[in-house]
């Protein structure tokens, strides 16, 4: 019978193949298309070789990738001959959730070829504590921006008004329900409180965060203990989302803080990501391998854990991290306070020379010179921007740790600083991992208005431009399909972000279009607020953010929801006017599963609508009218049929997804 059916196909096959060459021919179809890049070479995103070829796209889809003949009409015709056509770059760690409502242009990200953002780090932007509103009062006031929001829905539903250039999506804060519910003090919550930030986190999954999120070297974050982190972990889970952590410590104590994470990934049942992986503090340089080695050794046993990383040797964080964390219960106004008490500050100073019981970032950078002040927002600091800790204590004719100290009293620990806390050879090993995508770990800044009155760091204009200059084209450290695979299908993957991160027809249009000969960061933490060279174009969902290194004034950028509020088939603001029922279907694991039937009915039950679901799970129904009260039914062999009830209203298309469970009665028979 099979060879049958070869012998068959051998015969018809060819004819098939030319029919279907012809029938998906732009020229034969005489499709017009919004943007037509031609004679790039394109590198999809796979980690899949290169290879020439032209894209098309209309509205915010790619509609064709191939080789167009000459006679295709486009409204837009980009030539990318030399250039690198790419998937848009994701930042796995971006931090720009308040910056794109200041500044909707992302001049930094564009221009080193971002088109998404994760966000989230620990304290969220949702649900917003009223209590911040007194503590960062002097941020929102000088940045005009008012806050009107409590839910993350709350926060999507502003930011897409806001018509941001590129897309965002965050993770829920551990601190942020922590601070919500129980405030800045150190102390485990009593049941009902814990019930209430669990109920935080729920709520937060079902309006589209993207997992859980702890931030474990700052209070109140590492106020909390590990099993409240785990009850918290596995609501996240239950709402399909991933742990995404700096952990408590990234430099002497890295191991436990490692073990702290898979625990988390275990016992809620959850992917982990480590944030920023790195090898903190002078005294630990070439320990990497030890620290990659226990990763692997996680992923082996069956633990989903990876990991992002920025290609830099210092950090950045508040100058007020220097201080440990017990002395932040309160917030902002109780540390400056005892900062001002002569005993108190006695008591800090020696644990600063000699504590080891916390991630001690003035002992792991060897002390005032390895401390670089770079943003405050007061008016009579800024001279001191660009500056080591060590140079600010001269000018003051000033004993170092007290110049600290000083400066956190005046800001009100409003100060950013950089650290120069890790090795070269570290950084390097860590990007080789197949497992480590990019992260900036830097909000968007610009080399003008509000967001760039401030020095900041490199890394917020350079990350992924420095990978493509330095590390792929002139040290080889990376190939380049694996550094772009690290930027788009590796965090896609991650936060499981549908028809996106890769190349392919029906994806969505995120593309970065760089010159791989001119490519690279330029920001420096001398002169650090000069953006990359370059990216030529971006697209985003096939708007044109970017050409020829210029921002256009256009924005393409949507909030990115998670699973769980997809799922519940809404469809998300700012989505380009298209009629369809949309969605993916997968196993109860999550394996795309095609090939599945979808049957859209209407309230009398006549059949308005069908699909089926292609290779990788995705569905597409056509529907040009509205649909009250209807039912999308997805049935597979072997599977218990699944139903979703909606309201349709004939123009942006809703989503839906389905996790089809194994029909037990069909498993009982067998």
């Amino acid at each position: 019978m099979l060879r049958a059916q070869l012998r068959s196909c051998a015969t018809y096959c060819p004819i098939l193949s030319l029919l279907l060459f012809v029938l998906v021919s732009p020229n034969a179809l005489g499709q017009q298309y919004d943007t037509l890049i031609r004679g790039g070479k394109i590198v999809d995103g796979s980690g899949n070789p290169w290879f020439y070829g032209d894209i098309g796209i209309i509205r915010d889809r790619i509609a064709f990738i191939g080789h167009a003949d000459s006679q295709v009409k486009a409204n837009r015709t980009i030539d990318a001959t030399g250039l690198v056509v790419a998937p848009g770059f994701m930042d796995m760690l971006g931090q720009s959730e308040t910056n794109l409502l200041i500044d909707p242009r992302a001049v930094s990200k564009l221009t080193q070829g971002i088109t998404t953002e994760i966000t989230g780090e620990g304290e969220s932007v949702a649900p917003f504590a009223q209590s911040d509103l007194v503590e960062q009062k002097d941020f929102f006031e000088h940045f005009h921006l008012n806050v009107d929001w409590e839910s993350l829905d709350q926060y999507f539903n502003r930011l897409a008004k806001a018509k941001p250039a590129i897309n965002l999506g965050t993770y829920v804060g551990a601190g942020q329900v922590r601070k919500k519910v129980i405030g800045r003090v150190n102390r485990a919550p009593n049941a009902n409180e814990l019930r209430d930030m669990e109920e935080y986190v729920g709520d937060a999954m079902l309006d589209g965060a993207m997992g859980l999120s702890t931030a474990l070297i700052y209070a109140p974050s590492n106020y909390a203990a590990t099993d409240e982190l785990i009850d918290l972990a596995k609501i996240a889970s239950k709402y399909g989302g991933i742990y995404a952590s700096h952990m408590r410590n990234e430099g002497d104590s890295e191991t436990s803080a490692l073990d702290e994470a898979f625990r988390l990934g275990r016992e809620a049942n959850l992917p982990v990501e480590i944030f920023h992986l790195k090898v903190s503090g002078k005294q630990n340089w070439g320990k990497m391998p030890q620290v990659i080695a226990k990763i692997e050794e996680a992923r082996a046993s069956g633990l989903d854990v990876t990991a992002d990383q920025y290609p830099y040797t210092a950090s950045a964080t508040s100058l007020g991290a220097l201080i440990p964390p017990k002395y932040h219960e309160g917030g902002a106004e109780a540390l400056v306070n005892r900062l001002k008490d002569a005993k108190t500050r006695q008591q800090i100073r020696e644990e600063l020379e000699s504590g080891t019981n916390y991630e001690n970032m003035w002992r792991g950078v060897g002390g005032p010179d390895g401390v670089l002040i770079i943003s405050t927002i007061v008016p009579e600091l800024k001279q001191y921007e660009g500056r080591t800790v060590a140079a600010v204590a001269r000018m003051l004719g000033k004993d170092p740790f007290d110049t600290v100290c000083d400066l956190l009293i005046q800001s009100k620990d409003g100060i950013g600083a950089a650290y120069f806390s890790m090795q070269e050879n570290d950084v390097r090993l860590a990007m080789q991992q197949p497992w480590v995508s990019v992260g900036t770990d830097y909000g968007e800044v610009a080399p003008d208005g509000l967001l760039g009155e401030s020095k900041s760091h490199p890394r917020g204009y350079g990350s992924f431009t420095r990978i493509l200059g330095k590390y792929v084209r002139e040290e080889h450290v990376l190939r380049l399909e694996d550094a772009i695979r690290k930027f788009t299908s590796l965090p896609a993957q991650r936060e499981r972000l549908d028809h996106r991160g890769l190349l392919r027809q029906d994806y969505f249009a995120d593309i970065t279009i760089f010159n791989p000969e001119t490519v690279l960061d330029v920001a420096t933490f001398e002169l650090p607020n000069r953006p990359s060279v370059g990216i030529e174009y971006v697209l985003v969902n096939g708007v044109l953010a970017l050409e020829h290194e210029k921002t256009t004034g256009q924005f393409g950028g949507r909030p990115l929801r998670g699973p769980a509020y997809q799922a519940r088939g809404i469809a998300p603001e700012g989505l380009a006017p298209r009629g369809s029922v949309r969605g993916f279907v997968s196993d109860g694991d999550g394996w795309p599963l095609p090939r599945t039937r979808l049957v859209l009915t209407d309230s009398t039950g006549k059949e308005v609508g069908t699909g089926s679901s292609g290779r990788e799970g995705q569905f597409d129904i056509p529907l040009e009218q509205s649909c009250d009260r209807c039912t999308l039914t997805a049935t597979r062999l072997g599977f218990a049929p699944q139903t979703r009830k909606l309201n349709y209203n004939g123009s942006n298309p809703l989503w839906f997804a389905f996790a089809l469970e194994r029909d037990k009665n069909v498993e009982a028979s067998q």
